[in-house]
């Protein structure tokens, strides 16, 4: 074959290679494909509804109170709220290794990291759509009840900015942390399950096995309360769970620390949080790039 014949068809190869699936092309498809789902409509619709309402009753019951602060029951739907986020994440990182669809998306995207990049963005957007919506909610949440007092909601003072934010990107990090480990795990019930233990049932068990009151104490428990270091190895270990470390984000930098744990703040629960995130991608992307897909 001549110079002249091998030259163009050169030219059509290094023209297929530039035409490849780039991480802003497989970005958009994994948008398309969360988009479509209508499970991520119904729980961003669920996890935006149940903020605002536990929010609104939170603050209903605590109007009775003389020291009422509107604020003060700002937060209180995040409670549950979080889980929607947090599901979220784990079936987009699980979703195509349950249905089997991680065969054709590796076979389009050989180098498979571009794909765990793209779902990471396409999760943190649709959850940041989301957690602005919840954080809203829970603002109308709070508003006929210190409107009942007669009070007037000051959303720039004492922090209140920061803890909208804070707010917001608790929930982006929830959908993240499910997405890690459901791309890690690659089975959702497993994935589900871990998620729900990190964030929701190991901070209640270390909370409980911090309490030396629990269960009924003497006088001596409580003298030996009294006369505890201010951190211990289980506040600590609470504090630093990516669900107890997130929620400081959505405190103000003058609230203090969790009672056992040293006072990481706002910036420092949410680098906990983002550590736990960046760990857990990493490892998938590790497994994705070591093991056969399966």
């Amino acid at each position: 074959m001549s110079a002249a014949a091998t030259a163009p068809h050169a030219a059509r190869t290094a023209s297929n290679v530039r035409s490849g699936p780039t991480v802003a092309r497989v970005a958009a498809a994994e948008w398309t494909k969360l988009t479509s789902l209508r499970s991520a409509w119904w729980t961003a619709a669920v996890t935006v509804l149940v903020g605002g309402a536990i929010t609104y009753l939170s603050a209903r019951a605590s109007s009775v109170d003389p020291g009422f602060e509107p604020l003060d029951s700002l937060t209180a739907g995040l409670v549950l709220a979080q889980v929607g986020p947090l599901v979220l994440g784990v079936l987009v990182g699980a979703g195509e290794f349950r249905t089997g669809a991680f065969r054709s998306t590796f076979t389009t995207v050989p180098r498979r990291w571009p794909v765990l990049v793209a779902q990471t963005l396409a999760v943190a957007a649709f959850a940041l759509v989301t957690g602005v919506l919840t954080t809203a909610a829970g603002v109308v949440g709070i508003l006929p009840s210190a409107m009942s007092r007669g009070m007037t909601v000051d959303l720039t003072a004492d922090g209140g900015p920061g803890m909208l934010l804070g707010m917001v990107l608790f929930l982006v990090g929830m959908a993240l942390l499910g997405l890690a480990l459901g791309a890690l795990l690659r089975r959702t019930v497993p994935a589900l399950v871990t998620a729900l233990l990190l964030v929701l049932v190991l901070p209640i068990v270390l909370m409980l096995a911090s309490d030396p009151l629990v269960g009924g104490g003497d006088a001596a428990t409580m003298a030996a309360a009294a006369d505890a270091p201010a951190t211990t190895v289980v506040g600590t270990l609470g504090v630093l769970l990516p669900g107890a470390a997130g929620s400081l984000m959505t405190t103000s930098a003058s609230a203090g620390g969790m009672e056992g744990a040293p006072d990481l703040g706002p910036v420092g629960g949410g680098l906990v949080l983002a550590t736990w995130v960046l760990v857990l991608l990493a490892a998938a992307a590790l497994r994705l790039r070591t093991r056969d897909v399966r």
